[in-house]
């Protein structure tokens, strides 16, 4: 089954996110049903993107649940076969979503597709070594960055062990295990060259919260990091890529405990999240925001 708008639904996870929402929704066409996970609870934010957009829904989560299972929320209030994850810093052409549309056809078969980045020098995807790009048209890849995914439901939905976003994981690397899984069934990720799309990267959040949103980041990433590798590879590798990093984080706050609060704090935060891993916490910590 082709993509078409009419079986497309959009799904934006958002928190602070109210000044960089309008750039993302502006090129989405209006015959798209939209749905904002709004893990901000945020009663006044929902109120205003709905009266401002007759095709967005928003829907408040009461706790902050990251990325993945935002999007797990979402995935459940959808009814159409085709599903686009866009986080709220992503700016597309306005050809985006008809140039995925459109590329839908030429493929047999695929689990998920990605539209392409703008930024050449970050590229939002990995390759098999031995790949080689076909220029213009749609090429498979290991792996595609979180920030612009287009998940063929329907297709998915026929494996009855699979599940969608690994809820343990608050933020990084939920990407990277979705598409592995994805592998793992033998199903197609492919990245669309015509389609493109330009990540502020960082900016899914007000400005204003950046030093705690700095700790949290540091916190998950080396949490992330940890549980992920230890997933798929075996502890044994998780502490081969975690150890040095501990280490190194290790040093840097005690360099930083007497001169720099800040920077101390979040080589503290790296320690904690590794040693949080490592016993098998959960990834509990939450940046903190007040409304």
């Amino acid at each position: 089954m082709n993509i078409s708008r009419q079986n497309l639904s959009i799904i934006i996870v958002t928190y602070r996110s109210e000044k960089v929402i309008e750039q993302c929704l502006k090129n989405i066409p209006e015959d798209i049903k939209i749905l904002i996970v709004d893990n901000a609870n945020d009663e006044y934010f929902k109120k205003m993107i709905e009266k401002k957009h007759a095709n967005v829904e928003c829907i408040l989560s009461k706790n902050n649940l990251g990325m993945g299972s935002g999007n797990n929320l979402g995935f459940k209030h959808i009814k159409t076969d085709f599903a686009f994850i866009l986080n709220p810093d992503v700016i597309l052409d306005k050809n985006t979503i008809d140039e995925l549309i459109n590329a839908s056809k030429q493929l047999e078969t695929f689990a998920l597709i990605a539209p392409i980045s703008k930024n050449l020098n970050y590229p939002n995807y990995k390759l098999d070594k031995n790949h080689i790009i076909k220029k213009n048209k749609p090429f498979k890849v290991l792996s595609v960055d979180g920030y612009a995914m287009l998940f063929n439901i329907k297709r998915l939905n026929q494996f009855k062990n699979f599940y969608y976003f690994d809820e343990k994981i608050f933020m990084y690397l939920e990407n990277d295990d979705i598409c592995k899984r994805i592998r793992d069934i033998n199903e197609e990720i492919y990245m669309i060259p015509s389609s493109k799309v330009y990540h502020l990267g960082g900016k899914a959040v007000d400005s204003k919260h950046e030093y705690e949103i700095e700790l949290s980041r540091n916190w998950h990433w080396i949490w992330s990091k940890f549980y992920f590798n230890k997933k798929h590879y075996g502890t044994i590798n998780a502490l081969k890529g975690g150890v040095p990093t501990f280490v190194s984080a290790l040093f840097k706050y005690l360099i930083y405990f007497f001169i720099n609060k800040k920077k101390k704090y979040i080589y503290f935060q790296r320690m904690s999240g590794f040693v949080n891993a490592l016993v098998g916490n959960n990834s509990f910590y939450r940046p903190k925001i007040k409304s």
